[in-house]
């Protein structure tokens, strides 16, 4: 298994990085919008559809969507406030479940609630390209949820021993959560001593990274969430020794649209 992992790693690490840096425009957005389509074939399973043609329709919806949304940049503050509604209410959901599942658990209020996660994502990193320092942007979010994620890790396995949400990961703990969220907030106070912050931009800049991070967490126990009511274990085997892609996104799924709301409150960037 672990030589599956590192093998598979080493394959995508170099496309990863010609995609996300190097690509720029329709090419990425195209890009994103490849990951995105088969993350929706993906979510679909999840919904309840293991059959191929009702999965190839899904991911040709969500592409023909992103290829919409792309011709149409008005749309895009639109779909980031959807984004944002979206991972508040399933907030909500992690936390009433099982209970709340009666307010999704059908097919079709399934594969909507893909159209919420899946849209606003690639919405989020198509305007963090457009912005000022569009690479710094993107690595940025990535870095504060890996922080979040190593932090979260060594925390947990250090001190974890109150259950965050066990009828959805039993295996996640609240000093886990503290541990990742104090990790991403150092780590953008070091970044802002290096950038020579002021107060008030300081002050900003955590919070504003607390909140992205608690919701990358959200995102993280939302496909949990999904994968749990429906009996699965990986997304897909799409990435041999790492399950399917929504397994390596779903924390990006939620910071990323976030982040990009942020910094668009923030004045970084023009809609």
């Amino acid at each position: 298994m672990l030589k599956q992992r590192v093998i598979t790693a080493l394959v995508l690490l170099p496309i990863a990085l010609v995609g996300f840096f190097l690509l720029d425009g329709g090419l990425f957005a195209l890009f994103i919008a490849a990951v995105v389509t088969l993350g929706a074939w993906e979510w679909a399973r999840l919904a309840g559809f293991d059959g191929q043609g009702v999965r190839i329709a899904y991911g040709a919806l969500v592409a023909a969507l992103l290829f919409g949304l792309y011709q149409v940049p008005a749309l895009a503050l639109w779909v980031l406030s959807l984004g944002i509604i979206w991972w508040v209410a399933a907030t909500f959901m992690v936390i009433g479940y099982p209970g709340s599942s009666r307010y999704w658990g059908s097919g079709a209020g399934k594969l909507l609630i893909g159209l919420l996660i899946l849209l606003p994502a690639w919405q989020g990193l198509v305007l963090l390209k457009q912005w000022p320092l569009a690479n710094g942007l993107i690595l940025a979010v990535m870095v504060l949820v890996w922080g979040a994620d190593i932090g979260a890790y060594f925390s947990g396995k250090r001190f974890g021993k109150r259950k965050l949400a066990p009828r959805v990961s039993p295996g996640k703990s609240w000093e886990g959560l503290i541990g990742g969220l104090l990790t991403s907030m150092l780590i953008t106070v070091l970044v802002g001593f290096y950038r020579d912050w002021g107060l008030a931009d300081f002050i900003l800049a955590v919070a504003g990274a607390a909140v992205v991070v608690l919701l990358s967490v959200v995102g993280d126990l939302t496909e949990s969430m999904f994968k749990r009511q429906s009996g699965i274990k990986d997304s897909s085997n799409l990435l041999p020794g790492h399950g399917g892609i929504l397994d390596r996104i779903d924390s990006l799924t939620a910071a990323v649209p976030v982040f990009a709301a942020l910094l668009w409150l923030a004045g970084w960037g023009a809609l």
